[in-house]
């Protein structure tokens, strides 16, 4: 940790001249401030002050919010949201001091707070709880990739809670907001348009986001919309699996397969939002608003597995192999994924002149997460499996060279025709099957929230209460319906011939390989399978129901009960903040298990009863210092699919087995304590140092052992001796890591070097947990899923003339992919991404953009053990924009 805290402030000393700000607010009402107004000398603690000015106004404002909050805090506000290549939230987000992504094809998804797995960030959308359900409900992680970030006015994160915000928030809580028509008076319209291409395959790009609102001095009304859509190729190679070696030097074993993969992607994102709000008099508002955001992927596989391990004969190890007949497997689909959110809200605002508050909200969020993958697969045989050599010198790309495969008296050999190309005509179509993988997941959630306050002199007394009745139905993505359609086709009418959708079109990559492919007609393919199906169905060949078992399936019924007390006492320089949160839950977890073939349902019920405890300091020194300290509790409960009660339970095995979900999984919960030393520097500037630990209890791993408890007893069976391969709870971790932040813009300097600016993060990060003893054995020290020991985001900006550049770079370390357990892990290795936004405001109606993201063309990598055993290596390539900003 030493070694990493010197290293990091190295590089913060380097960022100090390319670094930048880290904006902030307190948890309140948002104020109107119209973007043609100064921002005021003073406001009251906890106003929201949205500055939509230049990036120096923008970050002066979000400085000072930092520096009034109650708790520890980072905002992104919506101009610095604009000026960055950021098309989501989880882009966006990630510009502030401990934040990462994590990517999928390249494009932002999740994000992770102080390097701690994302289901420990909890998330708010205009202070509606929002609960993740993505791909079969195996994370509780919300999908930052279904919000656009034009649809927001900014974004906060709370690394400290109070009591009003959910205690389910181990590390942080993010609230993404939108915009208050209230803002702005009169008619304006926002907006901007955009196109522009992907370097990979040289697929378009486009965007389009409109916001008109109208206001006057007591009513305001609000619509808006977004639109993205890219189309990209994605590069992609993965290696199955690798031999398990004798010994620390064997080096005998070598990969099980080489998988060559390219996707034809399209994404688009579209977002609605709308609101009313009224204000007749000053201090008495209501409001409603409706949001739908969503994320559509439409994806076309293309993929060939050189199965090696299944080779006649040969020798292979991880440098080279020399291979006879080795069976070659294309797999095909034209997929979709969706995920929907749909918020409708109203609420009150209430105060009085003599400091009383009261604020009410009623919501409703519904969450739809679909996917379908209707996977064609097909493999050679005999003479038409070529022959290969491989050559693993560089271990990311092994280059195969391919021979034709003869008969030399019945037994196979390597022919010594070496093939430029692979015959893609040559599957076994009689042995071709499809694979109808389905997943839904559909959350409905009623949320009623009621904060109250008074403000005594220098005593300010809180308190409040929430309730959420929430219903999670779906089921873990299953892959388990197999149809030979090449053998049923033609006793239908309908023959499938996977080799006929081979085109003439080679693929466009920048991997090496040694032999050419050429493109699927994946679209033509599930045309005819949309057309083969009903018609198998018909003749009962295929039955569609079994494409979800019922072991798959869950659903869940869960209630929250919370109410809160709070006391913030001004003592001039310090400011204290405390309170306590209680939250009584309870959970009616129902699904089928399949208990020696036999349908048996199950239901498991949970309550408990919870104090989330809390408070935070804030000691001002001077016009400049201030100290902030903190304290906490928080919890992290399982998510939909490891809780599940459906299972595949055989007990005519000694002993029995399950495997499943395990509904006797207890939450997660954490004690912890946050610190900041922040110095404010003349011309809004900040330099800050924050320190943060966790105490985290029953950490969730993977594992295999005994059930220990009743939850699967059903008919006077007595199962808690059972081996059950599922989530589990470990042993006490830690987690502990430091931020440094610098930002400022250097107004001090001569024009035009007053235009310079910079902002700037280093996080250092460690923490492990211990597994289980079972059987005596125990894993000590397995890092936290998702933890990179070091993130750094830099980035130097000038604007000065109508121009505004802005230069930036994130990256972070090596990190574990995979929930920790069964001895070991997928880790992803470090990369770092460089992006150039530029603008110019040709007039105050009109400003020209053009952005270029990843310019360092990334490579994801994945790995087993060391970067020797490569298990993915992804690019999509650089991407660009260019368009207009408009103003009215």
């Amino acid at each position: 940790m030493i070694q990493r805290f010197s290293a990091g402030c190295a590089m913060a000393t380097i960022a100090i001249a390319t670094l930048g700000a880290a904006p902030a607010f307190a948890q309140a009402a948002p104020s109107t401030v119209a973007a043609d107004e100064p921002v005021a000398a003073e406001a009251d603690a906890g106003e929201q002050i949205v500055v939509t000015g230049a990036i120096a106004e923008s970050q002066a404002a979000s400085i000072r919010e930092k520096r009034i909050a109650v708790n520890l805090v980072d905002v992104a506000a919506a101009d610095a949201v604009g000026r960055f290549p950021d098309q989501n939230s989880a882009a966006a987000l990630s510009r502030l001091p401990a934040v990462a992504v994590q990517r999928d094809q390249g494009q932002e998804r999740y994000i992770q707070i102080r390097g701690a797995p994302n289901r420990w960030t909890s998330v708010m959308i205009d202070g509606v709880p929002m609960i993740g359900v993505d791909e079969g409900g195996d994370t509780r992680a919300f999908r930052f990739d279904a919000v656009p970030a034009v649809l927001l006015s900014s974004m906060v994160i709370n690394k400290s809670l109070t009591p009003e915000i959910p205690a389910d928030a181990i590390v942080a809580n993010v609230d993404l907001r939108t915009w208050s028509p209230l803002e702005r008076k009169g008619l304006h319209v926002v907006g901007d348009l955009g196109y522009g291409f992907m370097d990979l395959g040289k697929g378009e790009q486009r965007q389009g986001s409109l916001r008109v609102s109208w206001a006057n001095d007591s009513f305001g009304v609000v619509l808006g919309g977004s639109h993205y859509r890219r189309k990209q190729l994605t590069d992609n190679r993965e290696v199955g699996a690798y031999d398990a070696p004798s010994s620390s030097t064997d080096t005998t074993f070598g990969p099980t397969e080489f998988d060559i993969r390219q996707y034809e992607i399209e994404r688009w994102n579209n977002g609605l939002f709308g609101g009313i709000e009224y204000e007749p008099v000053e201090g008495q508002r209501i409001w409603a608003k409706a949001i739908f955001t969503e994320f559509n992927d439409d994806e076309q596989r293309n993929q060939y597995e050189l199965r090696l391990d299944r080779a006649v004969s040969g020798t292979r190890n991880l440098d080279e192999g020399n291979l006879v007949s080795v069976p070659m497997r294309g797999s095909f689909n034209y997929g979709e994924y969706r995920n929907r959110n749909y918020i409708g809200a109203i609420g009150g605002d209430y105060t009085t002149d003599d400091g009383f508050t009261a604020n009410v909200r009623l919501n409703y969020a519904r969450t739809d997460n679909t996917s379908y993958l209707p996977l064609v697969q097909s493999s050679t045989s005999g003479l038409n499996s070529p022959s290969l050599t491989y050559d693993r010198s560089d271990p990311l790309f092994p280059v195969v060279t391919l021979y034709n495969t003869v008969s030399n008296g019945g037994v196979r050999a390597r022919g010594t025709t070496v093939l430029s190309a692979f015959d893609q005509t040559t599957l076994n179509n009689a042995d071709t099957i499809l694979i109808a993988a389905r997943q839904r997941t559909v959350s409905d959630s009623y949320t009623v929230k009621l904060d109250l306050s008074q403000k005594l002199d220098r005593l300010t007394l809180s308190a409040g209460g929430f309730y959420a009745d929430r219903t999670i139905a779906g089921n873990n993505f299953s892959f388990v319906n197999l149809v030979r359609i090449g053998a049923l086709g033609a006793s239908v009418g309908q023959p499938f011939d996977v080799n006929s959708f081979v085109t003439d079109t080679p693929w466009d990559t920048g991997f090496p390989l040694g032999f050419t492919l050429n493109y699927a007609d994946n679209r033509a393919m599930r045309d005819a399978l949309d057309t083969l199906l009903p018609k198998l169905a018909a003749a009962g060949f295929y039955n569609p129901a079994d494409d979800v078992p019922v072991t798959d399936r869950y659903r869940q019924m869960e209630k929250t009960l919370a109410g809160y007390v709070m006391a913030s006492a001004d003592l001039d320089d310090l400011l204290l903040t405390g309170g306590v949160r209680v939250e009584h839950y309870r959970l009616i977890n129902g699904g089928t298990a399949v208990i020696d073939k036999v349908q048996t349902p199950l239901s498991v019920k949970q309550t408990r009863t919870d104090l989330f405890p809390s408070v935070n300091a804030r000691l001002s020194l001077g016009e400049s210092f201030v100290v902030r300290l903190s304290g906490q509790r928080g919890v992290s409960r399982p998510a939909y699919g490891a809780i599940r009660v459906g299972s595949s339970i055989n007990g005519t095995t000694s002993p029995g087995t399950i495997t499943g979900g395990n509904p006797g999984l207890e939450p997660e919960y954490t004690w912890g304590v946050d610190g900041s030393a922040e110095y404010y520097l003349p011309g809004n500037g900040l330099i800050s140092v924050a320190a943060f630990h966790r105490w985290v209890d029953n950490v969730f791993y993977q594992n295999a052992q005994v059930v220990g408890s009743d939850v699967f007893d059903s008919n006077g069976v007595d199962r808690s001796g059972y081996l059950l391969t599922s989530t589990f709870n470990g042993q006490n971790g830690k987690l502990y890591g430091v931020e440094l932040s610098y930002q400022q813009q250097f107004s001090f300097l001569p024009s035009p070097l007053d235009g310079l600016g910079f902002q700037g993060n280093v996080t250092l990060l460690d923490g492990k947990f211990d597994t289980q003893v079972v059987d005596g054995a125990q894993q000590k020290g397995i890092a936290f899923q998702g933890l990179s020991d070091t993130i750094w985001n830099a980035s130097a900006y000038y604007e000065k003339y109508g121009l505004s550049a802005r230069v930036s770079y994130q990256w972070r370390s090596d990190w574990l992919d995979s929930l920790g357990g069964f001895g070991s892990g997928e880790s992803r290795k470090s990369y770092g991404n460089l992006d150039v936004s530029l603008r110019y405001q040709v007039n105050e109606n009109f400003t020209l953009f053009a952005d270029a993201a990843n310019l360092t063309n990334e490579k994801y990598i994945a790995y087993q053990d060391t970067l020797e055993q490569p298990t993915e290596v992804e690019q999509i390539g650089s991407r660009y924009m260019f368009g207009v900003r408009f103003n009215f």
